[in-house]
């Protein structure tokens, strides 16, 4: 396979193709012939021999999106506007396509792009036949934040496993985080915010529920102190805004519309790369539900959908080695299921090993090596592709802007020729689109009525502090008997002395003033009371907290 970095691959023997310069003419029809498909294709630029070659077009099956793929170079490169031709082409072939924008420069997608004579000039250069063209684009947002559809997620749906692996729980913490969850499920208490989870976690390890703890195997208070101060560092880093009501339905991804066009679906990201938790959270969670509710396909003609993960070392950076373990098990097995993933980032190397072995096309823009770090990841960069007739370690650091090495899956699963490669240009606009008009197509999309205002449904905090009530007052009611029966039998003492009747006297002081107090102040006045009050305070500070 073709980046597969396999023993075969790391033990071939050093690249010896002379530095860059004209191909021969075999090597030319060499490339000319691997890249020549009976099928359906993703048009991706014109081969690169000295001048473009517009006889000699580089495209990637669009049967072959679904074994994943890298687009990869320094910023400033073209990174961005490849993602954009790609994602424009299937859209147009009826595939849907995701999208994170986390920079906003996508979103010219939705935009028909204007023509310039140098545009033109450059396009007629390479073969490419340019006209301005929009695709069909839903705008969406992580809970809210920025503009576009809200995205949200239950805790109950995201899981026990993935929340211990993204908040690097180990493995005793990751199985009483599954106790919890189990109760939750057990006793009818819905998890719907972080909110609930931290209500679920105070219950079990407080004096009223240390019984019901039990009977689940246990939990340390030391062990639900970890839990609950990863939960508050979490939340502290927006990931609270992704939790709630409605949950989406991550078959909206995957429509079409009525000309038979791929719907793209856009993930407005802004301040993510601050948070880069909150998106590696989302990503995984979409992710692992689609692999839960999409049936088994195998190899189809095009893909139900195809992801294009921007900035992906967001995706990796900090991870645990569950996490990308996690990662590395759907990239593995989401293919089967009709789905693509493409990683945009700068260089291989900010893509772990298991999950560069599993992608079957590439598009590496430039690389620089100014430092040794650079040159270092340059080297590792060319000992990933197959054997070529070019000097990769100098061609990588002259590829112009708009240019890339290019090497794909083709149609019998084998790594094509590598072709150095003038890559086509977006029909779209390559500036964003005017925020207004993102406004207007949010404002219109029929799924801003299903998903666009939160929902506060009682859950698990308002149950467990409704039961708290009604244990508080039913504790206060059972002391206000008891404390009338010892009164009735402090009455029947006698009135025969002077000490009797000041006692009689003053025990019916005391029994009046009980019985002129409220309910509310008979349970108030409890000890009970006052540690329902105590808790009730702190679940209200908390939620202030986390409204603001």
């Amino acid at each position: 396979m073709l980046v597969h970095m396999t023993e075969q691959q790391n033990q071939a023997e050093p690249n010896t193709a002379q530095p860059a310069g004209p191909l021969s003419s075999e090597q030319v029809d060499a490339i000319r012939t691997g890249y020549s498909f009976n099928e359906p294709v993703l048009e991706i630029g014109a081969l690169v021999n000295g001048e473009a070659d517009p006889s000699v077009q580089v495209r990637i099956p669009i049967s072959k999106t679904n074994r994943h793929g890298l687009i990869a170079g320094a910023t400033g490169t073209g990174k961005t506007k490849t993602l954009q031709v790609l994602l424009e082409q299937l859209s147009d072939a009826g595939v849907p396509v995701f999208a994170a924008d986390i920079k906003g420069d996508l979103s010219g997608v939705a935009t028909a792009g204007t023509a310039s004579e140098k545009l033109l000039a450059r396009t007629a250069g390479i073969g490419q036949n340019w006209e301005g063209k929009a695709s069909p684009v839903e705008y969406f947002s992580l809970g809210g934040r920025g503009n576009g559809v809200p995205i949200r997620a239950t805790v109950s749906s995201f899981g026990p496993l993935m929340l211990a692996k993204v908040l690097g729980l180990n493995e005793t913490q990751e199985s009483s985080l599954g106790l919890v969850f189990h109760y939750a499920d057990k006793n009818g208490l819905p998890l719907v915010d972080l909110t609930d989870l931290r209500a679920v976690l105070n219950h079990l390890t407080s004096d009223a529920g240390k019984a019901e703890l039990q009977e689940i195997g246990g939990l340390s208070k030391q062990t639900a102190g970890v839990i609950l101060r990863e939960l508050t560092n979490f939340a502290a880093k927006g990931a609270d805004v992704f939790f709630g009501e409605p949950e989406i339905d991550t078959s909206e991804f995957l429509r079409t519309t009525l000309d038979g066009r791929g719907t793209v679906s856009l993930l407005q990201i802004p301040g993510v790369a601050s948070q880069p938790e909150v998106f590696s959270t989302f990503l995984m969670w979409l992710l692992a539900d689609l692999f839960n509710s999409l049936p088994e396909v195998g190899d189809i003609e095009k893909p139900k959908l195809v992801f294009f993960f921007d900035e992906a070392h967001l995706l990796f950076n900090g991870a645990s080695k569950e996490f990308v373990a996690q990662i590395v098990q759907t990239v593995r097995l989401i293919r089967s299921k009709g789905v693509g993933i493409f990683f945009v980032t700068q260089t291989p190397k900010d893509v772990p090993n298991d999950v560069l072995a599993q992608l079957g096309s590439r598009i590496q823009h430039q690389l620089r090596a100014h430092t040794p770090d650079d040159a270092k990841a340059l080297r590792a960069t060319v000992r990933t592709y197959p054997n070529s007739g070019y000097d990769l370690e100098e061609v990588l650091t002259q590829l112009a802007i708009g240019e890339a090495i290019v090497t794909v899956m083709n149609e019998k699963g084998a790594p094509s020729p590598v072709a150095w490669t003038r890559l086509r240009a977006p029909q779209g606009s390559m500036d964003p689109t005017p925020e207004s008009e993102i406004v207007r197509a949010v404002n219109a999309s029929p799924l801003l009525a299903r998903y666009g205002t939160p929902v506060d449904p009682e859950s698990a905090s308002e149950m467990l502090a409704r039961r708290m009530n009604e244990a508080a007052a039913a504790a206060a009611e059972a002391e206000q008997r008891e404390q009338e029966a010892r009164d009735q039998q402090a009455g029947r003492g006698g009135y025969g002395t002077t000490g009797h009747t000041t006692t009689r006297t003053t025990t019916r002081t005391t029994t009046r003033t009980r019985a002129q107090k409220s309910p509310v102040e008979k349970v108030l006045g409890s000890r009970t009371g006052q540690t329902v009050v105590r808790e009730i305070v702190r679940g209200v500070f908390s939620a202030l907290f986390k409204r603001r």
